[in-house]
Formats: C-alpha cells, sequence, structure tokens
C-alpha cells in the first residue's frame, strides 16, 4: 500500500450483494469527505466463510462480482483486507487503531447501524466513534434501509432467489442478481440438443431456486464482448442423471466460442422447475417454448 492510497473516505461492510442499503452507506461516505477519494474496506474470505468453513454457500456474490459492481458506484478504493486469525484476534479499539487509523489511513469511515467488529464482534458502531475521536478519523452511523416490504439485508434477498423471486430480489439490490464467472467446460448436450450452453459454476455461492430464467447476459471480454438475452438452467440436470449444481445459459442470435470468458449472468424471471421429461423430443419442444417465452419477458429490455 502506497501513500496514494491513504486518506480515503471508506465504508466498512461485507456488501455481500452491493444491495440498496450497501448503496446508502457508500453514498454517505461520498458526502461525507467529498474531496476524499470514496473507499470500501471489506474482508475476504466474508467472516462466515472463516468461521464456518462447512456451512451451507450463502454469498451473493464472490469478490470479483464484487468489485465490478463496487466499481460501477465509482468507488476508487477497494481495501480487500484477508480474514484470518491475524485479524479476527484484534480487539475493537486494536481494529481501529492499527487497520483504520494507522494501516489505511482513512480520513473518515461509514458504517451501518448493526455494524459488530473485533474479536467476539463486542465492539459497536458507537464504540467506533468514540475509537474516531481518540485516533483520528471520522465516523458516520448509518441508519438501515427498509423497503417496500420490510429491511433491504442480503438474507431477504437470498429468500427473495430461494422462492424464484429474482425481481424482489432486484427490487432490494437495485440492480439485476448476477452470477459472475469463467466458462467452463460441459458435456456439450445443449450443443446436441441445437442449444449450445455456456456452463458456469455456482459453487460457493447461495443458489437461487433451480429452474429456468430469462436472463441478460453481459460478456465481459474478448471478441465477443457485449450483451445478449437468453434462457438459463440453473440445478443439476434431473434428465441426465446425478450432477452437480451450475448454471448453463443459452444465448439467443449468438455464434462463437466463449470458453474461458468471463460472463455476467443477470436473473430477470423464473419461469419454471427443472423437471424430467419422457425423452429428449418432449424435452427439445419444452426448450424451444422456454425461449419463446424468454423473448418475450426481454422484450421490454431491448
Amino acid at each position: 500500500m502506497t501513500d496514494q492510497d491513504r486518506g480515503a473516505s471508506a465504508a466498512i461492510g461485507n456488501f455481500d450483494g452491493v444491495h440498496f442499503g450497501h448503496q446508502s452507506v457508500i453514498d454517505l461516505a461520498r458526502s461525507a469527505a467529498p474531496d476524499a477519494p470514496l473507499g470500501i474496506v471489506t474482508f475476504e474470505p466474508h467472516p462466515r466463510e472463516y468461521f464456518a468453513p462447512h456451512s451451507a454457500p450463502f454469498r451473493l456474490t464472490g469478490s470479483a462480482a464484487r468489485a465490478h459492481r463496487l466499481e460501477k458506484l465509482g468507488v476508487e478504493r477497494l481495501y480487500e483486507l484477508p480474514f484470518n486469525a491475524t485479524l479476527s484476534s484484534l480487539t475493537p479499539e486494536e481494529f481501529a487503531r492499527d487497520v483504520i487509523a494507522r494501516g489505511l489511513g482513512l480520513t473518515h469511515v461509514v458504517i451501518g447501524a448493526d455494524f459488530c467488529f473485533g474479536k467476539g464482534r463486542i465492539g459497536t458502531a458507537e464504540d467506533l466513534q468514540a475509537f474516531g475521536a481518540k485516533f483520528g478519523f471520522g465516523v458516520t452511523i448509518a441508519p438501515l434501509v427498509s423497503g417496500g416490504d420490510g429491511q433491504v439485508s442480503s438474507t431477504n434477498i437470498r429468500n427473495a432467489l430461494s422462492e424464484g423471486r429474482p425481481r424482489d430480489a432486484a427490487a432490494m439490490l437495485g440492480h439485476w442478481h448476477r452470477i459472475e464467472g469463467p466458462v467452463i467446460g460441459g458435456e456439450q448436450r445443449g450443443r446436441e440438443l441445437g442449444f449450445p450452453t455456456a456452463n458456469m459454476s455456482i459453487d460457493g455461492l447461495h443458489p437461487p431456486k433451480f429452474g429456468v430464467y430469462a436472463v441478460i447476459v453481459d460478456v465481459l471480454e474478448g471478441p465477443h464482448k457485449g450483451s445478449y438475452h437468453g434462457a438459463s438452467s440453473v440445478g443439476v440436470r434431473p434428465m441426465f442423471g446425478e450432477n452437480h449444481a451450475n448454471i448453463e445459459t443459452f444465448l439467443f442470435d449468438f455464434s462463437g466460442d466463449l470458453y474461458g470468458t468471463s460472463l455476467s449472468v443477470a436473473l430477470v424471471e423464473y419461469l419454471r422447475p427443472e423437471l424430467k421429461f419422457d425423452g429428449l423430443d418432449a424435452l427439445i419442444s419444452q426448450m424451444n417454448k422456454d425461449c419463446d417465452t424468454c423473448r418475450d419477458i426481454l422484450a421490454a429490455y431491448e
């Protein structure tokens, strides 16, 4: 870290999903010190992953997807701190002094009202304000943000996705929920059926409800970079035995090689659950119907 990286006004948190609540915290960091670089202090792995490594996947976004979303919001400094035994053992005062003041040299920090920090999560938002006065940085406590149906939170967004309600998730996120990552090799069954798909892992992410979705796909790099409409299937592909869960996406009106290319797949609308059909002809017929339905849904986003 160089002297150039110091002096930022930063929001602190995990920012899983970068939802409306997170965005309000970021906006406060921007306005608290408009002449300072806008920063984010976050942690990798997520503390929950560190303390419970064998728990079910819960993250809405991986590190790279989170960084891309934060960049779109104008974040200039991303401080991704390694969450490990050393960091997790710091007392609240040590975290404030050694990480925020001396380590990162932040001029101002913004935290949510429910922010906890330090060993055992014993430090509160009010504690950080007191430490800020002691060590020379400002602290703003952001109120919790509520939506039409209650508090905006990563938990409520996960619930919406689990129930096949991507539009409700998007209303809390402020953007479509996206699954991002490189295209990996598959068994090419889609190609054999006339629907070549781009396969991506969902390992480590909270799985949305298994089934078929209308999607908007951003190809993030390479000669085919751009935005496309398509249909995705999330799940275990019950027509073909027991399989590891992933997401397979068919891009409409597309021809080209995407292996190794990073995609960002936005879930727009849930169509139906995964099904096991009586033969490939029935499957192909349903896939054609699904694609027609997806095209109709996505026509509003031309």
